[in-house]
Order: structure tokens, then sequence, then C-alpha cells
């Protein structure tokens, strides 16, 4: 009985200690990849094909300003800084282009730090977790969103062929380490398997 008490105490250690092991891992990895990116998000007031469309009204609007600006070469801190300086502008813009559209949506900006579902761009894909962010709300801010890194830049790149800019890459390179590259970019098996862990840590909270 003895034994089988010590080969019980022995295997909860052994579990406690691999899932330690594992939400540090996921811990680290989700830090780091929140601490290098800066995201935009933009929410639709809801589902009607009517606020999608103009969700993406929006979007082009915004980014077409944001084109002015250079995100190019800039550090995040410096990304964000940008951002915060022109939010007045982007008020604007975001409240103009619903009127136009006949829409009389409130809009709400604000840039902080906020949970994100797991996402795909082009080759990226970035687990479920707390990101830092530019949130504009249209309306109820119920429907579907729409988001993109704009840092590294990837709001003004052409996607179509499915992969990043080779600057925005060389980024994420040196700032990741190559464990950290390949989940956000490998499709292989070993890492689809790290990716879910990761997301699945992220999703609970733990």
């Amino acid at each position: 009985m003895k034994r089988f008490f010590y080969l019980f105490c022995l295997i909860s250690l052994f579990l406690l200690f691999l899932f330690t092991s594992i939400r540090s891992y996921a811990n680290d990895v989700s830090k780091d990849l929140s601490n290098n990116f800066f995201r935009l998000h933009i929410l639709a007031n809801s589902d009607s094909n009517e606020d999608q469309s103009l969700k993406l009204k929006v979007r082009d609007n915004i980014i077409s300003y944001m084109n002015t600006l250079s995100y190019s070469g800039l550090t995040k801190d410096e990304a964000i800084n940008l951002t915060n300086s022109h939010l007045v502008s982007f008020q604007e813009i975001a409240e103009k282009t619903i009127a136009g559209e006949g829409y009389n949506y409130p809009v709400k900006l604000e840039i902080g730090n906020f949970y994100f579902p797991t996402k795909e761009y082009g080759n990226i894909s970035l687990p479920a977790g707390y990101y830092d962010a530019l949130k504009i709300e249209i309306g109820d801010a119920k429907g579907k969103n729409w988001w993109c890194s704009l840092f590294p830049p990837l709001c003004f790149v052409d996607i179509s062929a499915g992969v990043i800019d080779e600057e925005s890459e060389k980024y994420l390179k040196d700032n990741l380490s190559d464990d950290e590259f390949a989940i956000i970019t490998d499709d292989s098996e070993t890492v689809k398997f790290k990716f879910k862990i990761i997301e699945l840590l992220n999703e609970k909270g733990y």
C-alpha cells in the first residue's frame, strides 16, 4: 500500500513540475510576443453586411492616413507615441467616414493592453494573449473585428501572397528567439503542438 502511495506522490510531483515548466514556457513566449507587437484593432457595430462593410471603409481610411505618417523604421514605443499623438485625427477620420456613409454611430478610440484570440496575418499566427493595441470601437462594437500590426508595420504591406515583407521578417528574427519565431511562422507538427499549448494556457488564464 505504501509503495502505491509513494508512486502516486512521485507521479503527482512529476506532473506538477511538468505543468509548472510548461506554464513558465508559455508565459515567457507570450510576454516576448506581447512586447514585440503593437496592434490595430477595429470592431464593427454588428455582424450585419452593412456594418461589416462600414468597418472596412473606416479601416481603409485610417490605414490610408497612417501611410502618410511613416511607421517604417520606428521602435515599438515610437510607434505607440506616434499613434497617440494622432488620436484626434484618427477619431475625425472614423467619424467622417461613418457620417459619409449615412450612419451616426459613435466612435471610441483607446490605446491599451487588450486580450486577443488567436489571429493570423499572412504567414504569421499570433497565439491568444494580451497585446498592446489601438482599439477602435464603432457603435456597439459587437460585430466581427479586423486587426493588423502597426508594429512591426504589417498593416501597410501587400500580403496577398500570404507572406510578410522582408523588413518585418528581419525585425521579428532579430527580436524573438528562434523558438518564438518558429511558433508564429512554422506550421510543422512540433511547432503546432507548442502553439496549441501556449494558446490553451493563455485562453484559460494560467
